[in-house]
């Protein structure tokens, strides 16, 4: 077992003593396996407080913990605690989940059971920074370069890195260049802040305020290049085909009007 693991692989039986002891601890009677719950606590004059057990964070958890929020509004999942950094990961997005979905969470380690999460209504904050990124972003972004569901590492083509095409494409034709030269042509006025920060390494400077191509930056002008000529080639067969006979008909065949 890595130390990122739940604690002793521990079963979902394991787990009852402790959260038993916690709820006894506040004045809760407690049955377990009542109905479909793994545990029920029950408090004069209050609502059930439902807990499922879990050996791990897992979507059948979650499900099986909405459901019960159809009996109560005082649901919590339990698990073991883990350790290390893909613990404490998986830890921050499960907790974020169960705050959103209104669930509780208790952890238990070594024969103690702590609530890290009591259950809620969700008011998430509005990121209006992020939401100001995103569409600016959108707005800056030529086209649709990137289809959706790729992975980061596939390299996704952000407006950033549609500038920064622009100016190596630029200097790829001219040679070196000054920056506000490359801004004026090309339109994109931080050329000179971005040749300077050089963050695909595709620019050196020759001097004070000129640059030129690396060799790293004419592969990745020359890859644009092909790319865009392979897609303004696809579009034109796909026009091609639009204007003439559709697929899988067979004019010959279709009956004539007399």
């Amino acid at each position: 077992m890595t130390a990122s693991e739940p604690e002793a692989a521990q079963t979902e039986a394991a787990l009852y003593p402790p959260v038993k002891a916690l709820l006894e601890a506040q004045g809760y009677a407690v049955k377990g396996e009542v109905g479909a719950a793994d545990i029920v606590a029950c408090r004069a004059g209050e609502p059930p407080v439902i807990v499922e057990l879990k050996r791990g964070f897992a979507l059948s958890l979650f499900h099986q913990a909405i459901d019960r929020l159809r009996l109560s509004d005082a649901v919590y999942i339990a698990v073991p605690e883990g350790r290390g950094a893909r613990w404490q990961g998986a830890l921050k997005a499960n907790t974020a989940l169960c705050r959103r979905l209104g669930l509780g969470l208790i952890l238990v380690h070594r024969g103690q059971a702590t609530v890290a999460l009591d259950p809620g209504p969700y008011a998430p904050r509005p990121a209006k920074r992020r939401r100001a990124h995103l569409l600016r972003e959108f707005a800056r972004r030529e086209g649709d370069p990137t289809a959706g569901g790729l992975p980061s590492a596939a390299g996704r083509v952000t407006a950033y890195r549609q500038d920064a095409l622009r100016i190596a494409s630029y200097l790829d034709v001219a040679g070196p260049a000054r920056g506000v030269e490359i801004a004026r042509a090309t339109g994109v006025t931080r050329a000179t802040r971005m040749m300077a920060d050089n963050h695909y390494g595709w620019f050196e400077r020759v001097e004070k305020g000129v640059y030129r191509l690396t060799p790293r930056g004419c592969d990745a002008t020359a890859k644009a290049q092909a790319r865009g000529q392979a897609l303004s080639q696809a579009r034109g067969q796909a026009r091609g085909q639009g204007r003439g006979q559709a697929p899988g008909k067979d004019t010959a065949s279709a009956p004539s009007k007399t």
